[in-house]
């Protein structure tokens, strides 16, 4: 049976328009010069509404500065987290070295600190335990090759789906994570290789020359912000263990940071598809956790430097270096927000900062490693607890009771999935859960009330409200009272949108249902781009112009079981 159905112009439903052109343009490939590699937006799409940094004396000093107190952070954390992989300190201090270089230079937001993190240590283990070194590099060239597509087809535009009760989650569980890893520096690995917590006079004084270094960084900048404060607490702390010749650990009873410059080499693998078998699933995985990481890092680097965009160019970045990682004998790497929060904190703002850190963290492998052996690793734990402090967002306590519980429990499962699970699985989950929430919460507002027709004389009109869409449509078709309806049904999308399949799928079943009673209903105020989503669905079959200003109406007709369901 065919139904008559009548629709009026509206702007009032919004199909699931096309995003707007991501802003993030790829820049050419020399980012228009070495002076905008290091401080200035490099293209007005990508950087257009980035912060804009003059590089003057003084500013290059702070950069400078910053940059290397944010490489002397860098040499435990690299150390220990090629520890964790499996793979030797230099493995993991490369890695380091290069994706912070290439990121600096070329990534998405200047400022932002990339090398070896934990979060992608903890897969690589198993990899390397079961293949070798030579497979994670093979693996790390891979990930990088991911990330590159990512940025080609601009897949970083979606971080903007993670909602800000996850970005809480995630500030908080990754500082929690920060903060648990450096309690690994207060344990002692025994002659037969086992570890026990430090005691006694040693605990005692790595506790005091902490709480030291944290009052050193929390003061500093109340006396002058001409050093960054982490830097001088550092460099004092350290005089006074050398001075003192305190009993306590430092750099090199870790391991040596000594070695030479990395060397390039193809990774020694069988060129076949049984290792691309091996390889992808981890090159895949480490890929989605080192882009997630980086572009919510990206964010949160943003938010304090009052910068927007680069996605995109930040996908680039990413892959680019870990993809000449992997054959200079790197573990690869991603963006590091405790690394990237000292940056901020102590002044860094351009990529100048970046690529000192990494050109001093190459000068320590290089030349200094006796120097910078000598750092007490109290002093670096310091920094590192003054950095969870600054990282955890405080106020989202205060704001518990505030929020919908909804969006209170997706900051404390966030928080709860980064610690116990991986930052990757957290984020997923909450981004699952809030798009449940609101499709839960947007089905509720699929509302109705009937008034006769002004126009139609005995016809009765439903005034639809709220989205029609997945979630909406059994309440929708209970709005209706077919049994007691008059002949003629008009249905009022002036406040409503058709949103997918699923609402013009429920509009045929109630168009069934109104025809199995020899009753006939019409449809009003549907946009141009209804109309559009009703003709791709075979719905219309009779065509004619609306007009956007006047609402002239125009009759189509509806096809029954156009839409696969039966009545």
């Amino acid at each position: 049976m065919i139904q008559g159905i009548s629709l009026e112009y509206s702007s009032h439903c919004n199909i699931l328009a096309p995003p707007t052109r991501n802003r993030d343009i790829m820049p050419n490939p020399f980012f228009h010069g070495i002076a905008k590699m290091i401080g200035m937006p490099s293209s007005p799409a990508s950087d257009s509404n980035t912060a804009k940094t003059a590089i003057t004396p003084m500013q290059a000093k702070t950069e400078i500065l910053s940059g290397l107190t944010v490489a002397l952070a860098l040499v435990p954390e690299a150390i220990a987290f090629a520890f964790v992989a499996g793979v030797a300190p230099l493995v993991g201090l490369y890695a380091a070295f290069i994706v912070g270089l290439i990121t600096a230079v070329f990534g998405g937001r200047p400022g932002m600190i990339s090398g070896a993190t934990g979060a992608l240590a903890v897969v690589m283990v198993a990899l390397v335990m079961d293949h070798g070194a030579e497979y994670l590099f093979a693996t790390v060239v891979l990930m990088g090759i991911l990330q590159l597509l990512a940025g080609v087809f601009r897949l970083g535009k979606f971080i903007r789906m993670v909602p800000h009760p996850v970005m809480l989650g995630f500030v908080n569980g990754l500082a929690i994570v920060i903060g648990l890893a450096q309690l690994q520096q207060f344990q002692i690995v025994n002659a037969d290789g086992t570890s026990s917590w430090m005691a006694g006079p040693m605990l005692y004084m790595t506790l005091a020359l902490v709480a030291v270094t944290m009052v050193m960084i929390w003061v500093t900048p109340k006396i002058t912000k001409a050093i960054p404060a982490p830097l001088v607490a550092i460099a004092s702390v350290t005089l006074i263990v050398i001075v003192g010749d305190l009993n306590v650990f430092r750099v090199g009873d870790m391991a040596s940071v000594a070695g030479g410059l990395p060397q390039f080499a193809l990774p020694d693998v069988p060129m076949n598809m049984e290792t691309l078998k091996i390889i992808f699933p981890y090159a895949f995985i480490l890929a989605a956790i080192g882009l997630i990481e980086s572009l919510l890092t990206l964010n949160l680097v943003g938010d304090l430097t009052n910068q927007r965009g680069g996605a995109s160019r930040e996908c680039v970045a990413q892959g680019a270096a870990n993809f000449v990682t992997g054959f200079f004998g790197g573990m690869g790497g991603c963006a590091m927000i405790g690394q990237s929060m000292i940056n901020v904190k102590s002044g860094g703002r351009t990529r100048l900062a970046g690529i000192a850190a990494a050109l001093f963290l190459l000068a320590f492998i290089l030349f200094t490693s006796d120097l910078i052996e000598m750092i007490p690793l109290a002093a670096l734990v310091g920094v590192m607890f003054m950095v969870v402090i600054g990282t955890f967002a405080w106020n989202s306590l205060m704001i518990m009771r505030r929020v919908p519980r909804a969006d209170a429990f997706v900051i404390i499962l966030v928080t709860a999935v980064t610690v116990y699970k991986d930052l990757a699985i957290a984020v997923i989950v909450g981004v699952i859960i809030s798009a449940l929430v609101y499709a839960w919460n947007a089905a509720k507002r699929i509302q109705a009330s009937t008034r006769p027709s002004v126009r139609e004389t005995g016809a009765l009109v439903y005034d639809i409200r709220g989205p029609l869409f997945f979630g909406s449509t059994a309440s929708f078709i209970e709005l209706f009272d077919i049994a007691n309806d008059p002949k003629l049904v008009i249905l009022d999308f002036a406040e409503s949108r058709i949103v997918d399949q699923s609402g013009l799928q429920a509009i045929e079943d109630i168009a069934g249902k109104y025809a199995a009673a020899n009753k006939q209903i019409m449809l009003r105020h549907l946009s141009r781009d209804c109309h559009k989503l009703l003709s791709r669905a075979g719905q219309i079959i009779i065509d004619s112009d609306d007009d956007p200003d006047y609402g002239v109406a125009v009759d189509y007709s509806v096809k029954i079981g156009a839409m696969g369901g039966g009545h």
